[in-house]
């Protein structure tokens, strides 16, 4: 009896068991419930919270985790669905959205073989908002404007009504005609009379029933003689005809006559020299150009060269310059001076200076030069690498800085300083004040240049900024995404970089780049499988001095190790970059990229930009500046067009934003004309959203040659 007992509690155990593995998977593990997830398939990248109306959309409800696959479709909200009958596999649906925005729409499918499984997609109908490009500038009397437009969502139709109007009434000259349906390009001739801003030029959605009153922004500006007028601060650096460095910062006033005088200092083989400017003009090119007022000629009367610039002009009047008479070549920048009384009480200004030495050598200096508002430079700071020696100048970096400045008694907006540097004797520097304000958000800059011999000192120049006094400079106050452009020498060719990092405010440095060394191209990540680079960065100090780790490549077996940079801040991820010790010696800026996080849409590009070399790291760069044209068909490519000078040869390209690259701020560029060329793009700077738009446009960007039949690539700057 106790025999059969055990025996039948053993059958039950057994029973048991086997009850519970025919309720799990053959590892014990309970098999996952079956799923229905609805999702857009056409268009792709499609943004379920922004449907524009009567955009058609193709769903798919994608079945898993069971054998039966067919689905049933219902709609709640406005708009039309239409199934696909029968089920296809996997099965779709067609949405329409409504004619009107502001509502909501919810599409479920339902599994035929359990109606109790259901997947769902919400979509939001919004109204379709247009951005016209440039929003404010001037424009010069006869002259000629491109403007360009673009529809967001980035998936509406990329046509446009476009509307010009001054004073109230239409304007003389401007296509394409009103009320046509248009692509996003516009160009508009100032052959209207009127005060103020008072011409408008707005573009409508061909979708968009409600008018420009409720969803898109309108370029507003105002008519004047010349673009170039008033005062400005300018640098300017390459090389002479016999391929020796040259470096020129000054100011110029450019009076409402038209007539320009200023004063600057040259610094040459042959030593330093002051220049009165005792003339000059300002000439658009032909009148007839859709770009000419974007670009013309700057001459500085002065008796010595560079004196002729081929220059192009921003939206905010900025000018971006290259050399045009012969004698040399190189670039430079000018902008409109602020005023010298926000020069006053203590202010610290981080630096970052680029020349050569008595033997041609490159040479670059940064640092923090403390100003007490009463002539005197207290607990400064600099580093220095003179062709890959950093104890060369001052001894081991950093060096203390100290010294004295006081304004010139006859020239308003230039100043002198004096430096002690470490064991250096005294170094002399002239600096002019240039834009900015006393604030962080946009800081005030001087440009500056040293005033010694070369055989006593290198001959350097560069620029000034105010450092934002209100920031703890220690790693978790130096947090975030920016861009940092480098330019350096490989012994008779450039080497040049364009890095995208984050700071994450423990000492972690990661990101991608890109550097074009005399041909020998690197981009990290090289590929979507290949891993980004993860370096470190430290404070040293408290006065803004930071090491950072950059360049080398961590996508190669063996690993090339990243250089030591050390970098002097002007405010929260910016500042100015310094290999502290290779012979390229590599320096630069570092810059916050904006406000997008890293996230860039197609509705952000469009815009006209003015483009110039940055500096040039050889003699045999060919510097270039250039108005580019950037305009959106749709589907996430962009056209590129525009003008690139010297020579004034036609540029034509595209810029595709569904490269690998292109969700984190950087893309890449292909030329066909003047020439086929290979760029990156790496966006810098954006500017705040305007009016019901959802996204914000692109200021400024970075771009950079990466073919490797180049051996003397730079960076451009482009500005809109």
């Amino acid at each position: 009896m106790i025999m059969i007992k055990n025996c039948l509690f053993a059958m039950a155990l057994l029973s048991l068991a086997l009850a519970g593995g025919c309720a799990k998977g053959g590892n014990g593990v309970p098999p996952p419930p079956p799923t229905i997830e609805v999702t857009i398939t056409s268009p792709k990248n499609v943004n379920s919270g922004a449907i524009y109306p009567t955009q058609s959309l193709t769903l798919q409800a994608k079945v898993t985790n069971t054998t039966t696959t067919a689905v049933t479709w219902s709609l709640s909200g406005p708009g039309t669905l239409t199934p696909v009958t029968p089920p296809t596999t996997p099965a779709t649906a067609t949405y329409v959205a409504p004619a009107t925005a502001g509502s909501q729409a919810t599409i479920t499918a339902t599994l035929t073989a359990d109606t109790t499984l259901k997947g769902s997609l919400t979509l939001t109908i919004v109204d379709i908002t247009t951005e016209v490009a440039p929003l404010t500038l001037s424009v010069g009397k006869g002259l000629t404007q491109q403007f360009t437009a673009v529809a967001i969502p980035d998936d509406a139709p990329q046509t446009f009504t476009w509307s010009c109007t001054a004073g109230g009434v239409p304007c003389t000259s401007f296509s394409p005609a009103p009320n046509v349906p248009s692509p996003g390009l516009a160009s508009y001739t100032a052959k209207d009379n009127c005060s103020g801003s008072c011409v408008q030029i707005s573009a409508l959605s061909t979708l968009d029933p409600s008018g420009c009153s409720k969803n898109c922004t309108i370029a507003k500006f105002p008519l004047v003689a010349s673009r170039v007028s008033g005062t400005y601060a300018f640098r300017f650096s390459g090389y002479d005809s016999s391929n020796h460095a040259t470096a020129v910062v000054g100011t110029f006033t450019v009076a409402s006559n038209g007539a320009i005088t200023g004063v600057e200092d040259e610094m040459t083989s042959s030593g330093p020299a002051q220049y009165s400017i005792t003339a000059g003009s300002y000439n658009p090119i032909t009148a007839a150009d859709p770009n000419s007022n974007n670009a013309g000629t700057l001459t500085l009367t002065t008796g010595a060269f560079p004196d002729k610039f081929q220059v192009v002009l921003d939206g905010a009047g900025d000018i971006e310059m290259i050399e045009s008479d012969g004698q040399g070549s190189g670039s430079g920048i000018a902008q409109k001076s602020s005023n010298s009384n926000l020069f006053t009480g203590n202010q610290t200004y981080a630096f970052g200076f680029t020349g050569v030495d008595a033997g041609g050598n490159r040479v670059g200096y940064v640092g923090v030069l403390p100003m007490n508002g009463s002539g005197m430079v207290v607990a400064g700071q600099m580093d220095v690498n003179d062709n890959g020696n950093d104890t060369n100048i001052c001894g081991a970096g950093p060096c203390s800085v100290a010294g004295t400045y006081s304004a010139d008694p006859c020239n308003c907006g230039l100043w002198h300083m004096t430096l002690n540097a470490g064991s250096a004797l005294l170094m002399n520097f002239d600096f002019f004040i240039s834009s900015g304000q006393a604030n962080k958000a946009n800081p005030l800059t001087f440009y500056a240049i040293s005033t010694d011999p070369v055989a006593t000192y290198p001959a350097v120049s560069g620029t000034m900024v105010l450092q934002d006094s209100s920031l703890t400079y220690d790693n978790s106050h130096f947090k975030g995404t920016s861009v940092s452009a480098l330019t350096g020498a490989n012994a008779a060719n450039a080497n040049v970089s364009l890095t995208l990092g984050t700071t994450d405010g423990n000492g972690k440095f990661s990101g991608q780049f890109d550097q074009n060394n005399a041909g020998v191209i690197v981009s990290v990540p090289s590929s979507l499988t290949a891993a980004s680079f993860s370096y470190t960065y430290a404070a040293s100090g408290t006065n803004g001095r930071y090491t950072f780790q950059m360049l080398g490549n961590p996508d190669v077996t063996p690993v090339v190790a990243p250089l030591p940079f050390v970098l002097y801040a002007s405010g929260a991820n910016r500042g100015f970059l310094l290999d502290q010790s290779s012979p390229s010696v590599m320096t630069g800026t570092m810059n916050p990229q904006g406000k997008s996080g890293g996230g860039f849409a197609g509705s952000e590009l469009p815009g006209t930009f003015a483009a110039a070399t940055t500096a040039s790291g050889s003699s045999a760069v060919s510097p270039i500046a250039a108005n580019l044209l950037l305009t959106f068909p749709g589907g996430g490519v962009f056209n590129v067009s525009g003008t690139q000078y010297p020579g004034s040869q036609t540029v034509t390209g595209t810029l595709d934003l569904n490269s690998p690259l292109g969700s984190v701020g950087a893309f890449k560029i292909a030329l066909t004309a003047p020439s086929a060329q290979n760029y990156v793009i790496y966006v810098l700077d954006t500017s705040g959203c305007t009016g019901q738009s959802p996204v914000c446009a692109v200021q400024s960007f970075l771009m950079m040659d990466v073919d490797k039949t180049n051996p003397n690539a730079s960076v451009i700057f482009a500005q809109e």
